[in-house]
């Protein structure tokens, strides 16, 4: 295969990162590889970085566009954001100096639904792909590109884009991997074909994607793992908070609400998550199950092992890395109990609603009324961005948010009467869950499942203070004050605490 740059050694690694970043130029659009930082190239976005800050210290611009399919790590968002190297980003990341940067004006960010951005950039809504750097376990001469351990929207910015740049990345097991993910991109309307996936195992796609061997521009060969994250040590609230979960699908289950097969799960990333698997990992009376998801951590990992997960279909492996050796180094036990999807296939609403897949996903905050905001500390600061939480909310058969009753050290109640952000909306929302109980808001109306989220999930030292809201509302089918509606948040701003909330204060 002839490409412009190709240089092997590995000590000479440096020279190609540098060759091939200098075939991005300023204002160019690069599509990415990967979902969260699984998958996600690692060596060229850096080596642009340092380019970035050299031309900046000679006086020249230079600022790009990135669309991934999901979160990065540290070095492409955290290295390009601290060079300044970053004009527009879409369409989720989880980094902390992206975060500041976004938050105090410094990049252009749109927060958008994971499923939908491989559409966006096919109808040219996000402008032309200029470049796009993938990750690979292997490359052959016909243009077969082998991604590694996470898919997210590389298909179709590999396709579209005028040059690919392929990081053949050593640190993953090519042997393991080739065969594991099933590559299909859809059709643009009007000529989109049905998604032939009928079960979470179903493939209906091939095992790598195809380009033109004539647009890659460049291949670097790297050994860097993946920026695996680390999260905390299970505790008490968040144990609590997965028992109340499984307790609730049981009941469920138990009064037929639930096939006695059960149903595919999605689960959302962190801590919580990984409680609420184990917990119905545990539970005797939940059957082995499916997970039709977007990411795959360790705690489910873990129960593909023991059999209580039967198949996971996702669009990345967002594991240790102590754990992604471990699918390697047990990739017979694991070749048919796992597969690899683009994003907008494993997080496609059609399909799951047909699967009748249960979300549970995390929350900021809550209101009395059902409405979850994802996204932004008291309206206005961007967190994280909404990432899948509303492909899965919106189409599920029964959609849950969880989240700690407070936060802050009790600063801060989880639980308000109006959501300072508003990512899903009642009319999406069927479960809320703290450690302090269960709220089923199905079938209820806006008064009953204020009643229900105020008494079943609200912190103590806040239960009082929100039926106080509701006995100054003015009545109506959303009973609200607009002029209080948001008081607990102004509290804290001002105060620092929103046990220091006083109704008396926003009166009119």
């Amino acid at each position: 295969m002839k490409t412009n740059v190709i240089l092997k050694a590995v000590v000479m690694v440096a020279v190609v990162m540098a060759s091939a970043a200098s075939l991005i130029k300023d204002g160019d659009i690069i599509g990415l590889s990967g979902f969260t930082p699984a998958g996600t190239p690692k060596a060229v976005t850096a080596e642009l970085a340092k380019m970035a800050e050299d031309k900046h210290a000679r006086g020249e611009q230079f600022k790009v566009s990135v669309l991934t399919g999901a979160s990065t790590g540290d070095s492409c968002d955290g290295v390009l954001i601290r060079a300044n190297a970053l004009d527009f980003r879409a369409p989720y990341t989880t980094n902390a100096d992206f975060r500041k940067a976004c938050n105090n004006g410094q990049v252009r960010y749109s927060d958008i639904h994971l499923s939908q951005m491989a559409q966006r950039i096919r109808s040219g809504f996000l402008g032309k792909v200029n470049v796009a750097i993938m990750e690979a376990c292997e490359l052959t001469a016909d243009g077969r590109i082998y991604l590694t351990a996470g898919v997210g929207i590389s298909p179709t910015v590999a396709r579209l884009a005028d040059k690919v740049i392929v990081e053949i990345n050593a640190a993953h097991n090519k042997n393991s991997l080739m065969g594991m993910h099933d590559i299909y991109e859809l059709e643009r309307p009007p000529h989109r074909r049905p998604i032939m996936i009928e079960h979470a195992s179903d493939r209906i796609g091939t095992p790598y994607i195809q380009v033109d061997p004539a647009k890659i521009a460049a291949v670097v060969e790297v050994n860097i793992p993946d920026e695996a994250r680390g999260f905390h040590d299970p505790d008490p609230i968040t144990d609590k908070i997965g028992q109340n979960v499984a307790d609730f699908l049981v009941n469920d289950l138990r009064k037929g609400t639930i096939p006695s097969t059960f149903l595919p799960l999605q689960s959302g990333v962190g801590n919580i998550a990984n409680a609420v698997l184990s917990a119905l990992g545990k539970n005797p009376d939940v059957p082995a199950f499916e997970m039709y998801t977007e990411v795959i951590q360790n705690s489910v990992i873990d129960l593909v092992k023991t059999g209580r997960i039967k198949f996971g279909s996702t669009c990345s492996l967002s594991v240790t890395n102590d754990c992604l050796q471990d699918i390697y180094d047990n990739i017979d036990f694991f070749r048919d109990k796992l597969v690899l999807r683009p994003s907008e296939i494993s997080n496609c609403p059609e399909v799951v609603r047909r699967l009748g897949v249960i979300s549970m996903n995390t929350a900021i905050e809550a209101d009395i009324y059902g409405n979850v905001n994802s996204t932004h500390i008291c309206g206005t600061k961007m967190m994280n961005g909404i990432g899948g939480s509303g492909d899965f909310t919106r189409s599920a058969y029964i959609s849950i948010f969880s989240c700690p009753s407070t936060a802050k050290g009790g600063c801060i109640s989880s639980i308000v009467p109006m959501v300072s952000h508003q990512d899903h909306s009642e009319h999406s929302v069927n479960v809320i869950i703290t450690e302090q109980g269960i709220a089923d808001l199905r079938g209820k109306s806006p008064m009953e499942r204020a009643k229900t989220v105020i008494e079943n999930c609200a912190h103590p030292d806040y239960k009082q203070l929100l039926w106080d809201y509701l006995k100054i509302a003015s009545k109506g089918q959303t009973s609200h004050s607009l002029s209080a509606a948001l008081g607990m948040h102004e509290v804290f701003l001002d105060k620092g605490d929103m046990r220091l909330t006083d109704w008396a204060d926003f009166k009119k």
